[in-house]
């Protein structure tokens, strides 16, 4: 399953009242950290489309959310689970990392 993409307007749907976790990665067209990680969220995706959900939130698109959950840079990852966030984590990381990452806040990462 490829990432999905999210705005203001739909994150309290694709998000928060989501049935599964939900990765979600805070991003800038601009910013090349983002660009670094976002092949291996693309295989994150995939790889585990039936235990999570990955979604992009672009805050130049989508400012409001950014803002609301307190997002100073980007890429930013979060993690919801149930609506709430669980986790959060800035900075570009390598693949592993993230899957170390998500399992250790509780999404399973078997695959």
């Amino acid at each position: 399953m490829p990432t999905v993409k999210v705005t203001d307007d739909s994150f309290e749907a694709e998000v928060l009242r989501a049935s599964k976790p939900v990765l979600v990665d805070f991003w800038a067209e601009w910013c090349a950290p983002c660009k670094q990680i976002g092949p291996a969220l693309e295989q994150i995706a995939d790889e585990m489309a039936g235990e999570l959900i990955v979604a992009k939130v672009d805050i130049e698109d989508s400012p409001m959310t950014p803002s609301k959950l307190g997002v100073r840079g980007v890429p930013t990852l979060m993690v919801f689970r149930d609506g709430d966030m669980v986790a959060v984590r800035a900075g570009a990381m390598q693949k592993g990392k993230i899957i170390e990452w998500l399992a250790e806040n509780g999404v399973s990462t078997s695959g």
